[in-house]
Protein backbone atom coordinates (compact mmCIF):
# COMPACT_ATOMS: atom_id res chain seq x y z
CA UNK A 1 0.00 0.00 0.00
CA UNK A 2 0.90 3.63 -0.56
CA UNK A 3 2.47 5.49 2.07
CA UNK A 4 -0.02 7.99 3.94
CA UNK A 5 1.27 10.83 2.23
CA UNK A 6 0.55 10.01 -1.03
CA UNK A 7 -3.20 9.72 -0.59
CA UNK A 8 -3.82 11.63 3.13
CA UNK A 9 -5.59 14.30 1.12
CA UNK A 10 -7.67 12.50 -0.82
CA UNK A 11 -10.19 11.38 1.91
CA UNK A 12 -12.93 13.30 2.72
CA UNK A 13 -14.43 11.97 6.48
CA UNK A 14 -17.49 13.24 8.37
CA UNK A 15 -17.85 15.59 11.10
CA UNK A 16 -19.55 15.10 14.37
CA UNK A 17 -22.32 16.95 13.08
CA UNK A 18 -23.05 15.09 9.93
CA UNK A 19 -20.80 17.60 7.57
CA UNK A 20 -18.51 16.42 5.36
CA UNK A 21 -14.77 17.41 5.73
CA UNK A 22 -11.57 17.22 3.13
CA UNK A 23 -8.50 15.68 4.66
CA UNK A 24 -7.14 18.10 2.03
CA UNK A 25 -7.73 20.64 3.85
CA UNK A 26 -5.54 20.39 6.63
CA UNK A 27 -2.50 19.72 4.51
CA UNK A 28 0.22 21.84 5.81
CA UNK A 29 -0.75 21.33 9.29
CA UNK A 30 0.58 18.70 11.42
CA UNK A 31 -1.79 16.06 12.64
CA UNK A 32 -2.30 13.87 15.26
CA UNK A 33 -5.35 11.45 14.40
CA UNK A 34 -6.87 9.36 17.64
CA UNK A 35 -9.83 7.08 17.72
CA UNK A 36 -11.26 7.96 21.38
CA UNK A 37 -14.05 6.03 23.09
CA UNK A 38 -16.11 7.61 26.20
CA UNK A 39 -16.43 4.11 28.07
CA UNK A 40 -12.96 3.13 27.74
CA UNK A 41 -9.89 3.20 30.67
CA UNK A 42 -7.79 6.13 28.82
CA UNK A 43 -10.37 8.31 28.16
CA UNK A 44 -8.76 11.36 30.26
CA UNK A 45 -6.53 11.40 27.35
CA UNK A 46 -8.91 13.74 26.38
CA UNK A 47 -8.22 16.11 29.20
CA UNK A 48 -4.67 15.55 27.34
CA UNK A 49 -4.80 16.26 23.77
CA UNK A 50 -7.23 19.03 24.69
CA UNK A 51 -4.41 20.43 26.56
CA UNK A 52 -1.57 19.23 24.34
CA UNK A 53 -4.30 21.19 21.43
CA UNK A 54 -4.30 24.27 23.49
CA UNK A 55 -0.49 24.36 23.47
CA UNK A 56 0.18 23.86 19.96
CA UNK A 57 -2.43 24.95 17.56
CA UNK A 58 -1.00 28.30 16.95
CA UNK A 59 1.96 26.44 15.31
CA UNK A 60 -0.07 24.81 13.19
CA UNK A 61 -1.38 21.26 15.44
CA UNK A 62 -4.49 19.81 14.30
CA UNK A 63 -6.47 16.83 16.69
CA UNK A 64 -8.40 14.98 15.11
CA UNK A 65 -10.24 12.70 17.02
CA UNK A 66 -12.53 9.39 15.79
CA UNK A 67 -14.82 8.02 17.84
CA UNK A 68 -14.66 4.02 17.60
CA UNK A 69 -17.13 1.31 18.71
CA UNK A 70 -14.43 -1.42 17.87
CA UNK A 71 -13.23 -2.29 21.23
CA UNK A 72 -15.38 -4.22 23.77
CA UNK A 73 -18.43 -1.51 23.44
CA UNK A 74 -16.33 1.56 24.62
CA UNK A 75 -18.43 3.78 22.38
CA UNK A 76 -22.29 3.03 21.83
CA UNK A 77 -23.42 6.39 21.62
CA UNK A 78 -24.54 8.24 18.92
CA UNK A 79 -22.49 11.31 17.40
CA UNK A 80 -24.53 13.67 19.67
CA UNK A 81 -23.95 11.59 22.63
CA UNK A 82 -19.88 11.54 22.11
CA UNK A 83 -19.79 15.05 20.75
CA UNK A 84 -21.66 16.05 24.32
CA UNK A 85 -19.64 14.40 26.59
CA UNK A 86 -16.36 15.42 24.74
CA UNK A 87 -16.95 19.13 24.97
CA UNK A 88 -18.87 18.84 28.65
CA UNK A 89 -17.00 16.98 30.45
CA UNK A 90 -13.14 17.42 28.69
CA UNK A 91 -14.16 21.06 27.50
CA UNK A 92 -12.29 19.65 24.18
CA UNK A 93 -12.57 21.91 21.30
CA UNK A 94 -10.10 20.20 18.80
CA UNK A 95 -12.34 18.41 15.72
CA UNK A 96 -14.72 15.50 16.08
CA UNK A 97 -15.84 13.18 13.89
CA UNK A 98 -18.32 10.85 12.95
CA UNK A 99 -18.16 6.76 14.66
CA UNK A 100 -16.45 5.06 11.73
CA UNK A 101 -14.56 1.45 11.88
CA UNK A 102 -11.00 1.46 12.64
CA UNK A 103 -10.18 -2.38 12.45
CA UNK A 104 -11.60 -5.25 11.05
CA UNK A 105 -14.45 -5.56 8.56
CA UNK A 106 -15.35 -1.94 7.44
CA UNK A 107 -12.59 -0.40 8.07
CA UNK A 108 -12.53 2.80 6.85
CA UNK A 109 -10.23 4.02 4.34
CA UNK A 110 -8.57 6.74 5.94
CA UNK A 111 -7.73 4.01 8.75
CA UNK A 112 -6.70 1.35 6.05
CA UNK A 113 -3.95 3.90 4.92
CA UNK A 114 -2.75 4.53 8.61
CA UNK A 115 -2.59 1.41 9.38
CA UNK A 116 -0.47 0.22 6.20
CA UNK A 117 1.83 3.56 5.99
CA UNK A 118 5.36 1.98 6.04
CA UNK A 119 7.26 1.53 9.22
CA UNK A 120 4.00 2.22 10.73
CA UNK A 121 1.96 -1.38 9.80
CA UNK A 122 -0.25 -2.94 11.82
CA UNK A 123 -3.95 -3.19 13.39
CA UNK A 124 -5.56 -0.40 15.82
CA UNK A 125 -4.73 -2.47 19.36
CA UNK A 126 -7.37 -0.35 21.28
CA UNK A 127 -8.77 2.93 21.90
CA UNK A 128 -6.49 5.83 22.17
CA UNK A 129 -4.11 4.63 19.15
CA UNK A 130 -2.30 7.97 17.77
CA UNK A 131 -0.54 8.84 14.55
CA UNK A 132 1.53 11.94 14.39
CA UNK A 133 1.61 13.24 10.24
CA UNK A 134 3.45 16.02 8.95
CA UNK A 135 2.59 18.98 7.09
CA UNK A 136 3.43 16.87 3.78
CA UNK A 137 0.55 13.96 4.93
CA UNK A 138 3.50 11.76 5.92
CA UNK A 139 3.00 9.45 9.22
CA UNK A 140 6.14 10.11 10.97
CA UNK A 141 5.29 8.59 14.70
CA UNK A 142 2.40 6.35 16.20
CA UNK A 143 1.54 5.90 19.75
CA UNK A 144 -0.24 3.20 21.41
CA UNK A 145 -3.41 3.32 23.74
CA UNK A 146 -0.85 3.59 27.04
CA UNK A 147 1.00 6.74 25.86
CA UNK A 148 -0.99 9.66 27.06
CA UNK A 149 -0.48 12.53 24.74
CA UNK A 150 1.29 14.89 26.66
CA UNK A 151 4.54 11.92 26.96
CA UNK A 152 7.71 13.33 26.38
CA UNK A 153 8.12 11.62 23.22
CA UNK A 154 4.92 13.21 21.67
CA UNK A 155 6.02 16.26 22.91
CA UNK A 156 9.22 15.84 21.49
CA UNK A 157 7.95 14.24 17.93
CA UNK A 158 5.62 17.08 17.57
CA UNK A 159 8.31 19.77 18.64
CA UNK A 160 10.78 18.17 15.81
CA UNK A 161 7.98 18.80 13.23
CA UNK A 162 6.27 22.33 14.13
CA UNK A 163 8.16 25.48 13.01
CA UNK A 164 9.11 27.18 16.50
CA UNK A 165 6.80 30.14 17.40
CA UNK A 166 8.60 33.41 16.21
CA UNK A 167 10.84 35.31 19.40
Amino acid sequence: MADAGETMGSFTVVSIDGKEKKLSDYLGKTLLVVNIASRCGFVPQLGSLQTLYQQYKTRGLEILAFPSNDFLMGEPGANSEIESFCRLKYKTTFPLFSKIVVRGNGIHPLYQTLISSRGFEGEISWNFNKFLIDPDGNVRARFGSRTDPMDPAVIQMIDTILPALPA
